[in-house]
């Protein structure tokens, strides 16, 4: 069954620890990113650059999974490809290679039709393997980021 809030909308109330994985209820857990987030595109990456320099892309993917859900219709695929980068990292992290590239390569393909200045975090990503060292290629693709 899942956690609902008083309105009934689904929510996931486990804590969770640094690589995003849940925990039993009551554990001691990472502050989590909160579910009715909606960060400004300036704030998002603010926020997402900053958990990734503390290597924590789960929260990372949070906040861009935040900005995604209230992002102008034409915005969407970019923090959509974003997110699904930061889950990759999170993967990698996990000792899930084979998890990472299938994500990379999709957060890749997002970020880089969007173009511009994202061009580079998708090119990253996709140059990333299921063997890359979980903090280079967080270090990579922080460093792309615009």
């Amino acid at each position: 069954m899942r956690d609902r809030d008083p309105e009934g909308r689904p929510r996931n109330a486990r804590p969770r620890d640094a690589y995003g994985r849940p925990l039993p209820y009551g554990s001691p857990g990472l502050p989590r990113v909160p579910d009715e987030y909606a960060p400004t595109t300036e704030q998002a990456l603010a926020d997402g650059r900053r958990f990734l320099q503390e290597g924590l892309p789960f929260n990372a993917h949070e906040v861009f999974e935040g900005r995604w859900k209230c992002a102008p219709e034409e915005e969407r695929e970019l923090w959509q490809g974003l997110a699904q980068i930061c889950v990759g990292l999170t993967h990698l992290q996990r000792g899930n290679g084979r998890g990472a590239v299938t994500l990379f390569s999709r957060g890749a393909a997002r970020a880089q039709s969007y173009g511009g200045a994202y061009d580079p975090v998708g090119k990253a990503a996709s140059g990333l393997t299921q063997d890359s060292d979980p903090g280079e290629a967080i270090a990579l693709i922080l460093s792309k980021l615009p």
